[in-house]
């Protein structure tokens, strides 16, 4: 491999390229250590307080926590679970990616808040598709669907794990819905 090649992450290669027995960690300085710790810990915590979370809504426990009407609560319910679900989906995108990094001696720093904040912009990039289906505002399948409970999870959970690719196809609706954004209009004018 060339010293600036991008390993693929589905190479059929589990050795990483190290000669049996190299058992010994890459990362021998301690601030990185501690860094990959660090987001390690963070993943873990996240991967863990995501399923609660739907778990806590879908027994409804909130609604007795704080004496919440039924007709509130349904709010915060489908919203809420579309909210986890997407987090636990960037979550798992997230761990999927910080493993292979560190496997593959790729990891590096400059990539940390893209790590920290993937798992929110999921969970957050979830609830705006739920609200936007839920609406007709974008008819991808039946507004109605969103009721059941099941569909919300997964549903939230696929934008979730694919909110990179979520986000590359709302910006592209909002180009055709909106016009051209302003880098293209200059690239137009040169």
């Amino acid at each position: 491999m060339q010293p600036n090649e991008i390993p693929s992450f589905g190479q059929a290669d589990p050795t990483d390229s190290r000669e049996p027995g190299n058992w010994m960690s890459r990362y021998s300085n301690s601030e990185a250590k501690k860094a990959i710790r660090f987001e390690f810990i963070y993943l873990i915590s996240l991967f863990i307080i995501a399923p609660a979370v739907i778990l806590i809504l879908w027994l409804e426990l909130p609604k007795g926590w704080f004496n919440i009407p039924e007709e509130k609560f349904y709010s915060l319910f489908k919203y809420g679970l579309a909210w986890a679900a997407g987090t636990m989906g960037g979550t798992l995108f997230d761990i999927k990616w910080f493993y292979h990094v560190i496997a593959r001696n790729i990891w590096n720093m400059d990539r940390r808040y893209w790590r920290i904040l993937t798992p929110h912009i999921s969970g957050c990039l979830a609830f705006s598709m739920t609200v936007l289906i839920t609406s007709g505002v974008i008819k991808i399948f039946d507004s109605d669907s969103m009721n059941n409970h099941a569909m919300l999870v997964g549903f939230g959970f696929l934008v979730g794990y694919f909110s990179d690719s979520a986000i590359a196809k709302l910006h592209e609706i909002a180009e055709t819905l909106f016009g051209t954004s302003r880098s293209k209009e200059k690239h137009k004018d040169s």
